[in-house]
């Protein structure tokens, strides 16, 4: 495929999280995805001065076959070879890049989305995702290319006792952070998304001794993600309490993420999971610089626990990159997100469903409580959401009577609440998140708020 060459500094595959479409379609049809296989070894061998070696491993939706043949041969189109690891994690395939010296991991996954989408991800030995500036090559390579794409016959090294010995050493590393404790007499509930996480949770935690009530564990190519897993906790939630489990456990489809559900049926999002962690950490002296760091969406009622406890939350942009940046930048010892993304840097630099899971269930055992009783402490603060349309996006410091009002609700939040004032990246909207004691005051602030930008701006509030 060509395109004009003055048009290829614009033209862009990779988002925030590799690139992301509905399978089948550009960018994720056959000929393109062939090219992207062969940009990415094109770009290593140059990189390497030498053949590189790729590892590649997949989600269970149906078009994972399909993805991982073209990009594989692609690639093989280039010189490089790649290993099949099957269906895994995402931070499975980050793991076995690292351990077993490949020089790059794939990943053919769309999350937490429907099995219509797909995706592609790349990892470097690091565990750290591919460099922008590599992603820009990339582009650059599948913009300008005029190679034959040729898909007759899949290049990729099919191992039944590889992708068994790559399993086993990831269930290892995940055990090994389990100090050789037993969950023996814990029942644990699990919706395993119909995704990737569908063989390897049930393992880990039988080889722990743990009693599971497994769900959502049955892939067909389809059902990854369909009312189950880490979006849908109800069904999750009621068979905490019929089968009087001690803890839910819910992944996305690729399993970097997971929420939880305690005992009586409440969930435990992303931040509880942090206060959790951040505790146990801390006594275990591993919290040294005694710095978490979470998102701009983070309740404040986390920020106000850790204050508790002598932590610091650094807040950033969401996204797990930005976190993970955060974390490097810092020296942090734990991040996370609310929708269950928790980096541990000292185990990886992924986000890992599994490896939250083991250090949530190492808290519980190495403390004896429930799971409600380790998230006490941090109080989750009403929130309300406002959108506003606008007309046009000026600096909101540089409208006066919006910035007097944004002074003025954030002078009577002050130690017992925030205001998050931003625009959408996608709509003509100003986002008002407003978080305090409560509930009928913080929306009175954001509507007030609210009907300034209005005013000020243009258009309806919504």
């Amino acid at each position: 495929m060509q395109f004009n060459k003055m048009d290829l500094a614009d033209l862009r595959l990779f988002g925030t999280d590799g690139i992301r479409a509905r399978a089948g379609e550009f960018p994720l049809d056959d000929s393109t995805v062939f090219t992207i296989g062969a940009a990415l070894g094109k770009v290593f061998s140059e990189l390497l001065e030498r053949s590189p070696r790729f590892v590649i491993g997949r989600d269970t939706r149906e078009s994972g076959d399909q993805i991982r043949s073209a990009v594989c041969t692609g690639a093989a189109s280039s010189g490089a070879e790649c290993e099949d690891a099957g269906v895994i994690t995402t931070p499975g395939v980050a793991y076995i890049t690292n351990r077993f010296d490949f020089d790059a991991g794939i990943v053919v996954s769309a999350s937490h989305n429907p099995f219509e989408d797909n995706g592609l991800k790349f990892f470097l030995p690091s565990g750290k995702k591919l460099d922008e500036k590599y992603e820009r090559q990339i582009e650059r390579h599948v913009f300008s290319s005029d190679q034959a794409v040729d898909l007759t016959r899949s290049r990729y090294v099919e191992n039944s006792d590889n992708q068994d010995r790559f399993a086993d050493s990831y269930l290892a590393h995940l055990l090994d952070r389990f100090d050789g404790s037993s969950l023996e007499n814990l029942r644990i509930a699990v919706d395993c998304a119909n995704g990737a996480a569908f063989q390897l949770a049930p393992e880990l935690l039988a080889r722990l001794g743990a009693n599971v009530v497994l769900t959502n564990a049955d892939p067909n190519g389809r059902n990854i993600n369909l009312d189950c897993g880490s979006l849908h906790l109800e069904k999750l939630q009621k068979a905490v309490v019929d089968s009087r489990a001690d803890i839910g456990v819910a992944f996305d489809g690729d399993a970097d993420r997971v929420l939880f559900v305690d005992e009586s049926g409440e969930i435990v999002d992303g931040d509880a999971t942090v206060w959790i962690i951040a505790k146990q950490l801390l006594s275990e002296g591993k919290l040294v610089n005694r710095k978490v760091v979470a998102t701009v969406m983070s309740n404040i009622g986390l920020e106000i626990a850790l204050a508790g406890i002598g932590v610091d939350l650094m807040r950033v942009n969401v996204g797990d990159k930005y976190v993970l940046e955060a974390l490097l930048d810092s020296e942090a010892e734990l991040g996370g997100e609310q929708s269950g993304h928790i980096i541990i840097p000292e185990i990886g630099l992924v986000g890992d469903g599994l490896m939250t899971m083991v250090y949530v269930l190492r808290a519980m055992r190495s403390t004896g409580l429930k799971l409600s009783k380790l998230a006490s402490g941090f109080v989750r603060y009403p929130q309300v959401l406002l959108n506003v349309s606008v007309a046009e996006k000026r600096p909101f410091e540089l409208v006066e009577r919006i910035a007097t009002e944004k002074a003025a609700v954030e002078a009577e939040l002050r130690g017992s609440g925030r205001l998050l004032l931003r625009y959408s990246g996608t709509e003509n909207l100003a986002r008002v998140m407003i978080e305090g004691k409560d509930q009928a005051t913080i929306e009175r602030q954001a509507h007030r708020l609210g009907a300034v930008i209005q005013n000020e701006l243009g258009s309806v509030a919504g």
